[in-house]
């Protein structure tokens, strides 16, 4: 099924407002408060070695003293002394930006107190300040004082009532990040409670922090308060349209959407989750005639193209994907992305040469590493294993977060060529950096299985089941091995039926399951096991075994059939050949 990524709407609208935004100071790099993280999370506030000093002139001496001191402390992080230093200045100066300097360095510590100590002698100074209102609320949010959070957010909403949703928004945001969430929600439900107007904003805002909660049931309940209120007002019909999705009530986010676009056919938000919700029900052809018309209304938008060539991937028109895709190429934001799906048109069509040439073409970081390791897979494909090493060599230097995924790729190329020691050997140099890495001992394991080191097998794959216990595949590999020792057989029960319990209908663990019951002479429950494997799975490993299953029932003719079938698809296969020399021959 086609994916496309779903559109992030609680992080578009809670990113939208803006972040409240300390006062720069000169030749100084100052941080939000809210945004930054100190190294401890008890700072002690440093004691001022500032001299008591007189009211004076902002021209004075001790005043630049006291502004040099506070811009030095600022820059060496010690916020005490800073916060010290701006209410000196506060006291000495009528300049309210030193009074708004104290409360942010007083945020910086974390100190109720002093926060509350600097906003009172800003807001004396600027009684109408929002910034100063929205810091005292966050202030007593940030606090837990319910009473004192109400108080100062009624003062910001009597303050700019048109713009109380972005304040709200923006101290969700910051408080959010604080799990502070059930805080904020219940202060707003009292606050609800207190206040005639803006009560639609309050609503909302109280629904997108139930989404952050996981609180889906509760959200959905705002947000038709919300549009009790207030019906018209897009982002809440966004967010009951995405409540939707994501409960996987797809027919009532169609429904949701459609209405939405009736009340606001230009919206290009709600099209587009009309069309990704579209493609999640496979309507691609409906989910393509809306792309095409978003091309056509917002004709700059490269994401409209990518999405529409895709979906015209999806419904075989690669023809009409490629001709979108080159006129994409074309623009230097989209090049990459462009060549790598045309590179993937032309793997598609097998031709590796041309789809090679367009991997190589990729430069862009978020799409190289996919494009470096297709054009790997398509000359591993093509056996020209000579070409590979040096374009490994610099993926790893280029992607060196991505060496596991390296060494995972190198070794399975090693195995194609039968060149299983090495792969061991690269492996076992690799677990030495990271002796944990389950990945890397479950492959090690298997490689381990055909240079016959069932020691290490063993020892490998107890070593991932003592860290996941649940790992069914490293269950069903480890009790397959020990099929091969009849003294062990019930042991190899053990973990095969806790293998067979997780994931029942895997055929590979199918498979083993019925070849167990075989060993322990429970012929028609190893066929029926085997013949379900076989059925989800032609492979040749599972048609070997239930042929010899077939052949000791004395149901020759059976297993003769399934053989010759199964031979057909896999002629060279080695347990299909095995079962050949030692039955039929």
């Amino acid at each position: 099924m086609l994916k496309l990524p779903l559109l992030s709407v609680i992080s578009v609208i809670l990113l939208g407002s803006c972040a409240v935004e300390p006062e720069k100071i000169e030749n100084t790099e100052t941080v939000a408060p809210e945004t930054i993280t100190l190294q401890s999370e008890k700072i002690e506030t440093p004691k001022s070695d500032l001299p008591p000093l007189e009211a004076k002139t902002a021209i004075d001496p001790d005043v630049m003293y006291l502004l040099l001191a506070a811009e030095l402390a600022t820059q060496r992080q010690q916020y005490g002394l800073a916060y010290e230093a701006y209410m000196e200045l506060t006291k000495r100066v009528k300049d309210p930006k030193f009074a708004e300097q104290a409360a942010k360095m007083a945020l910086q510590i974390k100190d109720s107190r002093k926060t509350t100590d600097a906003i009172s002698a800003w807001m004396n100074q600027e009684p109408k300040n929002v910034t100063a209102k929205k810091v005292a609320a966050l202030n007593a949010l940030r606090g837990k004082d319910k009473k004192a959070a109400v108080k100062e957010l009624n003062a910001l909403l009597s303050a700019e009532p048109e713009n109380f949703e972005n304040a709200l928004l923006e101290l969700s945001s910051i408080l959010q990040k604080e799990g502070k969430e059930k805080f904020v929600y219940d202060t707003l439900e009292t606050l609800s409670a207190k206040t005639t107007s803006n009560k639609p904003v309050i609503y909302f805002v109280q629904a997108l922090l139930s989404m952050q909660m996981k609180n889906n049931t509760q959200a959905e309940n705002k947000i038709e308060q919300t549009l009790a209120l207030q019906p018209d007002w897009e982002h809440p019909l966004l967010i009951q349209a995405q409540l939707a999705v994501i409960t996987n009530d797809l027919v009532r986010a169609k429904i949701l959407l459609n209405s939405a676009l009736l009340k606001h056919p230009n919206n290009l938000t709600f099209k587009k989750l009309l069309a990704q919700t579209l493609i999640k029900t496979s309507e691609y052809d409906a989910a393509a005639d809306i792309y095409q018309s978003l091309v056509t209304q917002s004709p700059k938008d490269g994401e409209n193209y990518i999405a529409l060539a895709l979906i015209n991937l999806q419904l075989n028109r690669d023809a009409n994907a490629e001709t979108i895709l080159k006129t994409l190429a074309e623009q230097s934001e989209w090049t990459s992305q462009a060549n790598f799906y045309l590179g993937k048109i032309e793997e598609k069509h097998n031709n590796s040469v041309a789809a090679i040439a367009l991997f190589d073409k990729v430069t862009d970081t978020s799409f190289s590493l996919d494009a470096g390791i297709s054009a790997i897979n398509l000359l591993a494909k093509d056996k020209k294993y000579a070409d590979i090493d040096a374009r490994l060599e610099i993926l790893v230097k280029k992607f060196p977060a991505q060496k596991l995924r390296f060494v995972l790729m190198q070794s399975g190329l090693y195995n194609q060529q039968n060149q299983v020691e090495k792969a061991f050997d690269l492996l076992s140099e690799t677990l030495l950096q990271m002796p944990d890495e389950k990945d890397l001992l479950y492959t090690r394991a298997l490689v381990a299985e055909h240079l016959g080191k069932l020691d290490v097998l063993e020892s490998d794959l107890k070593k991932v089941l003592a860290k996941d216990p649940n790992n069914a595949e490293s269950l069903n590999a480890l009790g397959y091995t020990l099929l091969s020792d009849s003294k062990r057989y019930h042991e190899a029960e053990k973990y095969l039926q806790r293998a067979i319990k997780l994931q029942p209908n895997e055929p590979a663990i199918m498979d083993s399951f019925g070849w167990l019951q075989f060993k322990l002479g429970n012929y028609p429950q190893a066929a029926k096991y085997l013949q379900s494997a076989y059925e989800k799975q032609n492979s040749g490993e599972i048609a070997a075994h239930l042929c010899e299953v077939l052949w000791e029932m004395n149901k020759k003719e059976d297993a003769q059939k399934l053989f010759d079938e199964a031979l057909k698809t896999s002629p060279d296969d080695a347990d299909l050949l095995n079962f050949k020399k030692r039955f039929l021959e």
